[in-house]
């Protein structure tokens, strides 16, 4: 079946960090301005790095047509890699975000004074 090789995990990716952060996790990452703001700078590298390792013209990495949408944009970049790339980066934040908070509410240990 077209598209199931790299396009399915691709969405469901997205489906399931998207998942766990709205029923699970429940950071609020989605309404940051920071949040959004750090997927336009991974966006910013990625286009140019991406776009210049599937350049059709002289691909340095391939891809089975047959495993993908064939959607390419722009300078030759599946479609799919920005899915992969929106899932993992957001899922690395959602724990940094999970451990952060983790972190503010545990209670700070207390030391305990030398018996005399």
């Amino acid at each position: 079946m077209t598209g199931l090789g790299y396009t399915l995990p691709a969405v469901l990716a997205v489906v399931v960090v998207c998942a766990w952060e709205v029923w699970g996790l429940r950071t609020g990452l989605f309404r940051r301005p920071s949040y959004w703001i750090s997927m336009a700078i991974m966006l910013g590298f990625q286009i140019p790095v991406d776009g210049w390792l599937t350049k059709l013209s002289a691909p340095i990495v391939l891809y089975n047509e047959q495993h993908t949408t064939g959607i390419r944009f722009p300078w030759d970049i599946p479609i799919e890699d920005f899915l992969f790339g929106f899932a993992m980066i957001t899922a690395v934040l959602l724990l940094w975000e999970r451990y952060r908070i983790r972190d503010r509410q545990a209670p700070i240990p207390q030391t305990q004074e030398a018996p005399r």
